[in-house]
């Protein structure tokens, strides 16, 4: 006789997307950031209250030492948000998250390096060895064909995005055909189109694409952002509620104009 064994897990486990806000460090001024989160739990309280943030480091010369760090750690939980983890960055980061026994998340840190790092500068040839010819650079529309012809095709959502659901486009863009609710949260890679009201948030580019545009007929935002450039309802002028209107970015400045009717 064989005992009936019971293999169903306490617990389920998937790794999805989620949203979580990254805190690029630029200036190590522990009571300036605490005080900056601060304003923004206040001026936001739905959206920055309680939030999960992975503080990044990689916009320093030097990586803080413990003790820094954990004031940091603290002031930030103190302004009102909930540090979750670490930008992945160097081997000094690494061992920096296991003094602050927080995890690592590459993700982040990786749009930085894409957008940031200078391409090598190419070896001198030898005495011996010919330069090639360089090769004429392909033309702007033929780098636009090229990248339509390997992404995907974009991501239609026709129903309602309702509070607490979250539509992720990766790698495309997302047309929104309903109304995207208050709480409810839409992201792409790409653009956003929405044929209904926003009355939650739209972020789009949201791997560090600068060219992402987002399109609503009926603005009444929660929190629009760009390749991570954000604006909150508290931000946004009263004459655009209820417009159609479309958001890009303009010299790393976030931009909201009324389309024309």
């Amino acid at each position: 006789m064989s005992a009936q064994m019971d293999f169903e897990p306490a617990g389920e486990l998937k790794i999805g997307q989620v949203g979580i806000a990254n805190l690029r460090i630029r200036t190590l001024d522990v009571g300036k950031l605490a005080e900056e989160m601060r304003g923004r739990v206040q001026r936001a309280p739905n959206l920055f209250a309680r939030a999960a943030v992975v503080i990044d480091f990689g916009g320093l010369t030097r990586t803080p030492d413990v003790p820094t760090a954990k004031a940091l750690v603290d002031a930030l939980r103190d302004a009102g948000v909930l540090p979750v983890a670490l930008a992945y960055g160097t081997s000094e980061i690494e061992a920096l998250s296991r003094e602050l026994g927080l995890p690592l998340l590459a993700k982040f840190r990786a749009q930085y390096e894409r957008a940031g790092d200078a391409p090598a500068e190419p070896a001198p040839p030898s005495r011996r060895e010919r330069t090639p010819e360089p090769e004429p650079a392909p033309a702007p529309a033929a780098v636009a064909a090229a990248a339509n012809a390997s992404s995907q095709p974009g991501l239609v959502q026709a129903a309602p995005v309702r509070s607490g659901q979250q539509v992720y486009a990766a790698e495309r863009d997302l047309t929104v055909l309903a109304t995207v609710g208050a709480g409810a949260e839409v992201m792409a890679d790409g653009s956003i189109h929405i044929y209904g009201a926003l009355r939650g948030r739209a972020l789009a580019g949201a791997q560090g694409f600068e060219q992402a545009r987002i399109f609503c007929r009926e603005f009444h935002a929660e929190l629009v952002a760009i390749a991570g450039h954000y604006k909150v309802s508290e931000d946004i002028p009263a004459h655009l509620l209820g417009k159609p209107v479309q958001v890009w970015l303009d010299g790393g400045q976030l931009k909201i104009e009324a389309l024309d009717a």
